[in-house]
């Protein structure tokens, strides 16, 4: 497993931080996605096997919200 910290611009309440937790979610390979305002990052352990960390922004990006790190 490896672990990844991704900073998402865009979140503005708890609704923000469950789509974006809900989103990570559903990528294949996830074990957990904790998502927080403040800061306001993704904290995920993937399996790379399954999936990349660039996924990872990609599906955050696609749910509407922009990413670095």
């Amino acid at each position: 497993m490896e672990n990844v910290a991704i900073a998402v611009s865009g979140m503005t309440c708890g609704g923000c931080v469950a789509s974006v937790r809900r989103v990570l979610s559903a990528v294949p390979g996830v074990a957990e996605a904790q998502v927080s305002l403040d800061p306001p990052e993704a904290r995920v352990r993937f399996d790379p096997a399954a999936t990349t960390a660039q996924a990872l922004r990609a599906a955050i990006e696609a749910a509407g919200y922009s990413v670095s790190g």
